[in-house]
Order: C-alpha cells, then sequence, then structure tokens
C-alpha cells in the first residue's frame, strides 16, 4: 500500500485536503493511506508528499523551519529518492528561490524563481485574487490528464509564483496578467489553486498525482 504524507507544519486547511485526497484515491480505485503527520521520520519514508499552505510566504516558511529535521526530511524524499511531491497554494509558492512577502525569504528553491505581488494591469480587478478561473495553456503533463481544455479551479492569493525557467510552467491563469496556476519540474509540483476546493476537476488533478510516476 501507497503512503500519502499531508505535510502538517501548523498552516493549511489540513482536514479538507485530507477528505480531498482521500475520495480522489477511491474514486480511481486506489488503496493509498493518507496521513497527516509532522513527523520528520514519517515524511522522509512517504511514497508521496502533498505540501499545503495558507496565508503570509515568509510565516508559513518559518513554521516549516521550526519543526527541527522536517525540511531535511522533504528535501530527502522529493530530491534524494524522487518522489512525487505536491505543493499546494501557499505550499507551492515555498517550491520557489524566494518569496518576497514582508521583506525577501529564502524558499525551499526546488523550481526557479521569486514569489510576487500580483499587480493587475486593469485596476478593476482586485487583490486578493478569490474565486473560479480558469486554467489556460495546459501543456499536456500528467496531472492535467483527463482533464477539459481550460477546467475552472479555486484560488484565493495575492502573491504569485514568477518561474525563471517558463518551461516550469504547466498551466496558467489571466488576472490582469498570465500567471502560474500550476508548475512542475521532475517529480516535484505545485498548483496555486485549491484542488480540494475545486470540486470535480480539482479531485480529477488529485487522483492523477496520486497515479502520477515521473
Amino acid at each position: 500500500m501507497s503512503k500519502v504524507v499531508l505535510i502538517d507544519y501548523g498552516s493549511g486547511n489540513l482536514r479538507s485536503a485530507e477528505k480531498g485526497l482521500q475520495k480522489a484515491a477511491r474514486e480511481v480505485g486506489l488503496a493509498d493511506e493518507v496521513v497527516t503527520s509532522s513527523d520528520p521520520d514519517v515524511v522522509a519514508a512517504a511514497d508521496r508528499l502533498v505540501l499545503p499552505g495558507v496565508g503570509a510566504f515568509a510565516h508559513c516558511m518559518n513554521l516549516v523551519n521550526a519543526i527541527p529535521g522536517l525540511t531535511e526530511a522533504m528535501t530527502h524524499a522529493a530530491v534524494a529518492k524522487g518522489r512525487p511531491f505536491l505543493g499546494v497554494c501557499v505550499g507551492m509558492q515555498l517550491l520557489a528561490t524566494r518569496g518576497l512577502e514582508f521583506g525577501e525569504t529564502p524558499g525551499l528553491g526546488w523550481i526557479e524563481g521569486d514569489v510576487r505581488l500580483i499587480r493587475p494591469s486593469d485596476p478593476r480587478l482586485k487583490v486578493p485574487h478569490m474565486g473560479w478561473n480558469e486554467l489556460l495553456g495546459i501543456n499536456g503533463h500528467a496531472l492535467f490528464t483527463g482533464e477539459a481544455q481550460s477546467p475552472h479551479m479555486y484560488f484565493t492569493h495575492s502573491f504569485a509564483l514568477d518561474a525563471k525557467n517558463p518551461a516550469d510552467v504547466i498551466a496558467s491563469f489571466d488576472h490582469g496578467g498570465r500567471h502560474a496556476a500550476a508548475v512542475a519540474r521532475g517529480n516535484i509540483a505545485g498548483v496555486q489553486f485549491h484542488p480540494e476546493k475545486s470540486q470535480a476537476a480539482g479531485l480529477m488533478l488529485l487522483a492523477n498525482f496520486l497515479e502520477w510516476r515521473p
């Protein structure tokens, strides 16, 4: 049985994410065990990992770093062992080189780029970017298998990852300018939207992640 670890570092809608992963597993007939844990030993031994996040980049990164051995355990599982890894919302942003919210904070550095404030070209568009928006430019990545050409997902955020390498961006959204909605490099991926709140399209993405063989 494959073990999916939802990383608990004190931020993120863990219960909704856990229920979403469990429902996605049932719908595709997988017997994956979904556990929520902050234990570095559990994280390091995971078959798949999901890093959630809600709030400010600096606060979330500081929470991760405050748990002894957690960053090292995530790095061991995702980088050294190549386990499939999915960051969600701020969890995606933490994959970046640095966040520019309330100063400059180093991220995990797994996807090169900076997390910057969204500045819409249309002053009528509000920040935070909240609600449903369509995905654009989906490039055929396995995480979007079976999705509609431009599925709608649920967003709630003020900052977005500006990836240094355009090839790392596997889907975008428009909010007075194009921004990364999803990124991936090798076995490491992230989505700015909340799949657990995005109904059928979001559950399909989670199911694809559970079946992903990068």
